[in-house]
């Protein structure tokens, strides 16, 4: 651990804490940013690589213990809070954020082959607002999701709104990548023999108490205008409606999400 205080901007390693705005930038370098102490704390706890932290003095005191025992060359900026404003060029509330490092994606199969059955698998189809992808990260987290298959046209879980509002979360809940969502949920219900269904607030024949979900299961939720794709709907062994009040089309992807999970449970009686 490397202790470096700073009063300025000129540190090449600041650079990913000056470039906040530019997610692209950040995932071509391989790194996220965790904003917040839980969301930091969760990721020293985790197993991915911390790459450096920036903080107020008054962190330094708390996280000692915690960062003594992190093995690699981690840099902790310390500054006081007016400099960390300046830096990051918003108002940071609690004084603390860290850059990680996005792990290598986790490969399906070796996820099922580690997972206890019946296996519950969560995919996402052209979902692409952070916040509510972080939030369907966190509800994933908390009912128990062996694995989150992102698809191809999604964004992804480690964007810098979506690692906060998945409050950490994502850190220990494997991430499939996947370059044809539409391919791998075929070879899921194929070979794997999960059935897949489609949250999909336009599905009108069967309501989600009627689901049956004890079995090996496969959630695949779209993005909020459209909801899941009709070529993704092709390939799924039914969509799966939540019954609503006459007048109201839909649920928020993530509030859905999470009665869905909540369904899950509730038949598996975990």
């Amino acid at each position: 651990m490397k202790i470096v205080p700073i009063t300025g901007l000129e540190a090449p390693e600041l650079r990913p804490y000056r470039t906040l705005r530019r997610p692209v930038e950040h995932r071509q370098q391989g790194i996220f940013v965790a904003e917040g102490e839980k969301v930091v704390r969760r990721l020293l706890e985790s197993k991915l690589e911390t790459v450096s932290i920036l903080m107020t003095p008054e962190w330094l005191t708390i996280y000692q213990p915690l960062l003594e025992v992190r093995s690699g060359d981690l840099s902790v900026f310390i500054a006081d809070k007016r400099h960390v404003e300046a830096i990051v060029g918003f108002h940071l509330h609690q004084g603390i954020m860290a850059v990680g490092r996005i792990p290598q994606p986790a490969r399906l199969d070796d996820v099922l082959a580690a997972s206890a059955r019946p296996y519950l698998l969560v995919a996402v189809d052209g979902l692409t607002n952070a916040e509510n992808l972080g939030v369907l990260v966190r509800n994933c987290a908390a009912f128990g999701v062996q694995a989150f298959l992102v698809g191809e046209n999604s964004s992804s879980p480690y964007l810098r709104r979506a690692v906060r509002n998945s409050m950490g979360t994502v850190f220990d809940l494997p991430v499939v990548h996947v370059s044809s969502l539409v391919g791998t949920l075929d070879r899921i219900r194929t070979i794997h023999k999960i059935r897949v269904l489609a949250a999909h607030p336009h599905a009108r024949e069967k309501v989600i108490q009627e689901a049956r979900l004890t079995e090996d299961s496969c959630l695949v939720f779209g993005s909020e205008g459209e909801g899941v794709s009709p070529e993704v709907l092709a390939v799924c062994d039914e969509a799966v409606a939540i019954p609503m009040k006459e007048g109201v089309d839909s649920l928020n992807v993530a509030s859905a999400s999470a009665v869905f999970l909540y369904e899950v449970q509730r038949q598996r009686k975990l």
